[in-house]
């Protein structure tokens, strides 16, 4: 393997993935990825386990865009399996439409409804709350107490251990509340898997001659035996400084497959359990990628406390984790050949979308200086 490269890009998942594919292809630069994983594709990584389903070994991906750059981007690695996710809620001992629309309301009812009767209806039930400032008042104001504690309240402090007061409006505002029969989970207008799997779309990106991969191994462990003029870190910030400041909380998951002999165990991709069991949802993935299978394999997500040695899945959005967060980012900000990309880098809750928009950004970036001062 050489000795010296442009960039040394840590982490070879999205943020890390398509930066080197952008330097490489566009500009010509050699790229060394490193990832302590054994595997390519960061949490978006996927793989076909003992029977043959198609997994998502750290949890569901479920790709959606409104922007034509970056699926025409990444179209160039991938074909597309056209997806609506749907999802359900198992609470008070039944399924309900989720997230909430008019079929929620008619299942709450017993009988049929109309978007105008539920939107009179929900006028009534709502907490008036101009500015929500947390992720128990932008739902309150949305949909009133009932709605919020028969979906949101102990789902929320389920996965994150903390009570929905003490979040980002963000964390629970992600999810729309409809007054039609929209049941899909997203709204964007791209939705759709890649054909043939995450992981092929990654040895796609990954698949240039300027481009090293290494793999189980941790970035520090080559400082020293390779050269390079620019670092991409898609890292933890908090562990990039050695957590000088404390560390940063992050949520961890566990999740625990299931085989079962039957080509379908739910009605949907994923069912919530916001109210009973120790776990928040069920997941099978076999719904999403059409995948026509006599058996199938479930996946059931318990949230974790994060600690080291567990995955960093989550940075955790609220006020006092963003005011230890703003001291590491203005130590990065001061970085002459660092770039800091990614949801862990950048402790904000991404989704995958927005991190290849993140790092389409950093390369006309990086691109604009390397044209600017070509040694670079």
């Amino acid at each position: 393997m050489p000795k010296e490269f442009d960039y040394l890009i840590v982490g070879a998942g999205f943020a890390g993935a398509v930066l080197a594919e952008r330097l490489s292809s566009q500009l010509g630069k050699s790229c060394l990825v490193v990832d302590r994983r054994a595997h390519i594709g960061g949490n978006a990584y996927d793989f076909y386990d003992r029977v043959g389903v198609l997994l998502h070994r750290y949890g569901p991906h479920y790709f959606r865009t409104n922007s034509d750059r970056i699926k025409d981007y990444l179209s160039q690695f991938t074909d597309w399996h056209p997806v609506e996710y749907k999802i359900l809620s198992w609470t008070d001992g039944r399924f309900w439409q989720f997230p909430i629309n008019l079929n929620t309301f008619e299942q709450l009812l017993g009988r049929p409804s109309t978007t105008e009767e539920m939107e009179e209806v929900l006028a009534q039930w709502r907490v008036p709350i101009q500015d929500p400032r947390n992720s128990e008042e932008v739902i309150v104001s949305q949909v009133g107490v009932r709605l919020y504690e028969m979906f949101f309240k102990n789902y929320t402090r389920k996965h994150w251990r903390r009570d929905p007061k003490e979040l980002d409006p963000s964390v629970c505002g992600r999810i729309p509340i409809r007054t039609n029969r929209d049941d899909r989970y997203f709204s964007e207008k791209f939705q759709a898997l890649p054909k043939h799997g995450y992981t092929r779309l990654f040895e796609r990106l990954l698949d240039h001659p300027k481009i090293k991969v290494l793999l189980r191994t941790a970035y520090r462990n080559v400082l020293q035996s390779v050269r390079y003029k620019h670092l991409i870190f898609s890292g933890a910030i908090d562990e990039f400084y050695d957590c000088c400041y404390g560390a940063l909380p992050y949520r961890s998951l566990q999740f625990t497959a299931e085989t079962l002999e039957t080509e379908y165990y739910q009605p949907v991709m994923q069912v919530n359990y916001p109210n009973d069991h120790e776990f928040t949802r069920i997941v099978e993935i076999k719904h999403a990628t059409g995948q026509k299978l006599p058996v199938t394999t479930i996946v059931r997500e318990y949230p974790e406390n994060y600690m080291p040695g567990r995955e960093a899945y989550y940075p955790i959005p609220a006020p006092d984790t963003q005011v230890l967060y703003r001291r590491y980012a203005k130590r990065a900000e001061a970085e002459k050949n660092v770039s800091f990309v990614g949801r862990l880098a950048t402790y904000r809750y991404y989704n995958m979308d927005q991190v290849v928009g993140m790092a389409l950004a950093e390369f006309e970036r990086l691109s604009q200086r390397s044209t600017t001062n070509p040694a670079n």
